[in-house]
């Protein structure tokens, strides 16, 4: 098989290499606080027995003797957090101490492990084949990732239906938009952004699910009772040949009745952050999730703001065809195959889930109601024009004023999305970074 773009196939079975000093690298620690896993990123550097490096950012100092690490740090407000551990290969385990935050004279004492980041192939950016064995149903930080990542690097993988029905017609998973992760992005962190260049979204079976129902979001009273009797399954034959999607077995009106293929990912986020619950595949948040926004589609970008170390991406929930709001609640519901690539943006945070076409900005805000999404949206946008086009509030104004224009993505979820969009051919030149 030949790939293109000077990209060297990586065997996911290949065993990674390691720098010639074993500790010298980046390590996810995990802290269990109180049966909490809380993770973070510890980079060492080992000069005969002497440690330095930086947890999360705050510089740490120890000392290293016969596989014993023990090491230091202090952060910005002064508090010291005190580690010893042991290095076993690529695994550290030890105790943490401390302060306790409610009590200033006392510490408490954690257990902790921690792996180690193998380090960057050589060689440049990869295509990485990875075929999933199981799926997730939760966008979790606790859930082991399938891959490692890095930035530039390209990968090729698949997804299965939201029901859990992959490519042969065989279930592999629980219902919900099982998705397919998390990847690990080496050199991801809290305060960064992820982007995720969705390269080729191929379908892999002839069929689709649906369903002849209309959410309750957008009915008035009058429909509501007719449409109690709506909910009937749908089945749908692709033709990616002549790029159709027709319903099997209709009659009348719709006989001849048949739609263009727009093959999207509904699933595309990252883990939830520390502190906070995993988010389910049914949910979206500010790090993406369920977004089901058809705009996330083959050649555009969507940028993700990283929550969690290696930012452990997720991807599923794949449509063959969907109209703004899924008013069906199920749009064509398929299984893909997905090659994305990724980039990794330091040090620059974005609110919330941007999408990027070869002709649009695109901000998705999502909330309780269509009030508040639009409110998030259209923040959203404005924060963007402002960070990234040097756009004053005032020019921001008039810029959308004249040429914002807004969608609703998803009215079948918990909440509800709103996307603002602006063309970017009206827009001035985009400051240089």
């Amino acid at each position: 098989m030949r790939y293109s773009s000077g990209l060297a196939l990586a065997l996911v079975a290949a065993v990674p290499a390691y720098a010639a000093t074993p500790l010298e690298g980046q390590w996810i620690l995990t802290v269990d606080r109180f049966g909490t896993p809380e993770y973070s990123t510890l980079n060492l550097l080992l000069s005969q027995t002497v440690v330095t490096g930086d947890w999360d950012g705050d510089v740490a100092k120890g000392s290293y003797r016969a596989g014993a690490l023990t090491f230091s740090v202090s952060d910005k407000n002064g508090a010291v957090y005190r580690f010893e551990g042991r290095q076993v290969g690529d695994t550290l385990r030890g105790v943490a101490d401390y302060p306790d935050n409610n009590f200033p004279d006392k510490r408490l004492r954690f257990n902790f492990t921690a792996r180690r980041v193998p380090d960057r192939p050589t060689g440049g950016p990869r295509l990485v084949e990875f075929a999933p064995e199981d799926f997730a149903n939760s966008f979790s930080a606790e859930r082991a990732p399938v891959l490692t990542l890095w930035p530039g690097d390209t990968l090729r993988t698949m997804t299965i239906d939201s029901g859990g029905v992959d490519a042969s017609g065989k279930t592999r998973a629980l219902f919900g938009n099982p998705q397919t992760g998390p990847f690990f992005v080496a050199g991801a962190a809290q305060g960064d952004t992820l982007a995720i260049h969705i390269v080729k979204l191929t379908l892999n079976r002839d069929w689709a699910d649906s369903l002849d129902t209309i959410v309750v979001r957008a009915l008035g009273p009058g429909f509501s009772a007719k449409a109690a009797t709506l909910g009937k399954p749908v089945r749908w034959r692709l033709d990616p040949i002549k790029g159709y999607a027709t319903p099997e077995r209709t009659t009348g009106k719709l006989a001849n009745y048949r739609v263009p293929l727009r093959p999207m990912l509904g699933g595309l986020g990252l883990a939830s952050g520390s502190g906070s619950p995993p988010l389910s595949t049914g949910d979206t948040g500010r790090a993406g999730g369920n977004m089901d926004f058809p705009e996330v589609v083959e050649g555009n970008t969507v940028y993700l703001p990283v929550q969690q170390p290696g930012a452990l991406l997720y991807l599923g929930d794949a449509h063959a065809l969907q109209g703004d709001g899924e008013t069906s609640q199920y749009a064509l519901e398929t299984s893909m195959d997905v090659t994305v690539r990724i980039e990794l943006i330091k040090g620059k945070a974005v609110p919330m889930p941007r999408i990027e076409s070869p002709s649009e900005l695109m901000v998705l805000g999502q909330a309780g109601s269509l009030d508040e999404a639009l409110k998030a949206a259209s923040s959203g946008l404005i924060q963007w024009l402002q960070q990234d086009y040097g756009l004053s509030l005032s020019e921001v104004a008039q810029v959308l004023g004249t040429s914002v224009r807004f969608s609703v993505p998803n009215l079948a979820g918990r909440s509800v999305g709103v996307a603002a969009r602006i063309d970017k051919a009206r827009l001035p030149q985009k400051d240089a970074n």
